[in-house]
This record gives C-alpha cells, sequence and structure tokens, in this order.
C-alpha cells in the first residue's frame, strides 16, 4: 500500500493505493483515493486527473513497416498463413516500453516455417517488449521473413493518412496511449458545511507503465500545464488589457510579425501560449506536435509552412484568424 501526504492550507490529504493487480502481461489495473477534500474538489481532480491519464502520457508504438516487393496492404504473400494486413494490425498490438525521443528503426529477419513473435523483434537497447509472446505471423514454408519497422515514441492516438505508402512502407495506425481507461466516483460524507468528499480513481494501462507510474506522470504533465500561470503576474500580462493589444494587418502571417515588431511586442507575444487563443482541438494539436507553443511561433510561420503539416486543412488559416481578430485589434 503506497501512502503519501501533501500539506494544503490547514488540510491534510492523503492518498493511497487501495487495490493493485496484474491481469495480464498487457493489462494493470489499480485503484486509488484521495481524500479529505471540500464539497465539488472531486469532481475538479476526477475530471482533470482522467484527460491527462488517457491523454498526456508518452508511449512508445510500431508506427510503420516495411516489406520487399509488396504490391499493397491486402496482398497475401506465399508460405505465410496472414495477409499483410492481418500482419499490420498484429505488430499495432505489440506493446513497447522505452525512453525513446523521436523515431528509431528495429527490424524482423526469420526464416521459417515457425512462428513468428515479438520475441523476434531486433530493438535498440533502450525499447523494452512488455509481452514477448504476441503474435505476428505464421510461416508455413522455407521462406526468409523481413520487415524494417519504424518506431516512435509520442502522445495521443495518429491515424494512417490514406495513400500514404512509399515503396512497400506502410503506415500504421497508433495508439500510443498507455492508459486503456479510467473510472472516477465520489463518495460524499458529513452534513452541511462540514460535507467532505473521497475521490476513488480506477486505473487501467496496457503493461508500459504501472497504474502509479500513469497516474505520476499525469499529475506532473498537469501542473506543468498550468505553470504559465503561476508567472502572468510576474510577466504583468493580461490578454484582457489594452496595453498588450496589437494591430495586425489581414494578409500574411509575416505581414502581421512585422507590423507587431516595428511596435517592439516580441516579448510581450513569447507570452502567449496557444493554449489561451481556445483553437478548435485539431487545430491545436497540429500545432503542437509542429512545436508551435507560443503566439511568436505561430507569426514566425507562413501560411504554406503550415499548409504543410499533417492533418492541417486549408479552411483552418480562416479560423486561426478568426481567432487572433477575438483577442487582437484588427487594423
Amino acid at each position: 500500500m503506497v501512502r503519501e501526504k501533501i500539506r494544503v492550507s490547514t488540510r491534510t490529504l492523503q492518498w493511497k493505493c487501495v487495490e493493485s493487480r496484474t491481469d495480464s502481461k498487457c493489462l494493470y489495473y489499480g485503484r486509488f483515493i484521495l481524500s479529505p477534500l471540500m464539497k465539488g474538489q472531486a469532481d475538479t481532480i476526477g475530471i482533470a486527473i482522467r484527460r491527462a491519464l488517457l491523454g498526456e502520457i508518452e508511449g512508445t508504438c510500431i508506427t510503420r513497416a516495411k516489406f520487399e516487393k509488396i504490391p499493397h496492404e491486402y496482398s497475401t504473400i506465399v508460405g505465410i498463413q496472414e495477409s499483410v494486413h492481418e500482419i499490420l494490425m498484429n505488430l499495432k498490438e505489440i506493446v513497447l516500453r522505452s525512453n525513446l525521443y523521436g523515431t528509431c528503426e528495429a527490424y524482423i529477419c526469420v526464416r521459417g516455417p515457425r512462428c513468428v513473435t515479438a520475441q523476434d523483434l531486433i530493438l535498440p537497447p533502450y525499447v523494452e517488449i512488455i509481452d514477448n509472446t504476441q503474435h505476428i505471423a505464421t510461416l508455413t514454408e522455407p521462406i526468409n521473413f523481413s520487415i524494417r519497422l519504424q518506431l516512435e515514441r509520442n502522445r495521443g492516438y495518429h491515424i494512417k493518412a490514406p495513400n500514404n505508402f512509399q515503396d512497400g512502407s506502410y503506415p500504421i495506425d497508433s495508439i500510443f496511449m498507455p492508459v486503456r481507461n479510467v473510472n472516477h466516483s465520489i463518495h460524499s460524507y458529513g452534513n452541511g458545511n462540514k460535507k467532505q468528499e473521497i475521490l476513488f480513481l480506477e486505473i487501467w494501462t496496457n503493461g508500459s507503465l504501472t497504474p502509479k507510474e500513469a497516474l505520476y506522470e499525469a499529475s506532473r504533465n498537469l501542473i506543468d500545464l498550468f505553470i504559465p500561470f503561476l508567472h502572468a503576474e510576474e510577466e504583468n500580462f493580461h490578454l484582457e488589457d489594452n496595453q498588450y493589444k496589437v494591430s495586425l494587418p489581414l494578409f500574411t502571417f509575416h505581414n502581421r510579425l512585422a507590423v507587431i515588431r516595428k511596435k517592439k511586442k516580441k516579448n510581450s507575444l513569447k507570452s502567449i501560449f496557444i493554449d489561451q487563443l481556445e483553437l478548435p482541438p485539431r487545430i491545436y494539436n497540429c500545432l503542437k506536435k509542429s512545436n508551435i507553443h507560443t503566439l511568436i511561433d505561430l507569426l514566425n510561420k507562413g501560411q504554406e509552412d503550415l499548409i504543410k503539416m499533417e492533418h492541417f486543412r486549408t479552411e483552418d488559416i480562416n479560423q486561426i484568424f478568426g481567432t487572433l481578430e477575438k483577442h487582437f485589434v484588427i487594423d
């Protein structure tokens, strides 16, 4: 049982793990409680931590596989029981754990007849397979079977783009989320103004992280998202204050940046994070994946640069313009 104490005002919050089990190599379960909380706080924490557990933790996946002389994804290979599509689906299910940054390569090189499993993956030393028995393919004849794989560490999930096939290289839908499911529930006790709450959290992971590790990682990432607000007073910056509203022409992002620089507002723009612009989730995710975190990062990009981003559409430019008009004075 894990027990931690955190001093909050005059109250002591206490969290502990009340149940922990391993259902399989790729399914861990943990149940936690946090108490005592004042009325309404349990729901606030529960919703935030659930979203952080599902969306803010990074995982490692196989994102691309390259076969030799395969015309299309639904081809069959002589001597292999599964089709190429079935092999890709099996590769998608393999659970990995790593401290990888960016992408790297892995390989499978075997000769049949035999059953090919995750144990046959040739991986870099910093990548670990959670379940070596996960099935990939069945070789029924004495043939050579080789695949080049691309591994990536990221968050959320990525859907493969249609027609994104390169000389026998096939993209794979990637679920980077180590947390498979989260439930939170609330128990209230006491009467009137003395009413208090207990928050219950249930976490299921894919085995690459334990529920306790996932809870720690999600909490740390959630705190990081709120750090800019802690410095808001130090920067003396408020969006609603006309002191930092700038005039932007309705042309390209480069023209907007030129006007802003002339007015020496560059430092203030570094303090505006795109999180504050209330962009639609898809556009926000596209920008974050391209390392665009602040308004100055956005204004430094040309329209051509934005359109080249994955999953970004031409009409999204107008959406961004509309958002900027909402927050700034436009000439």
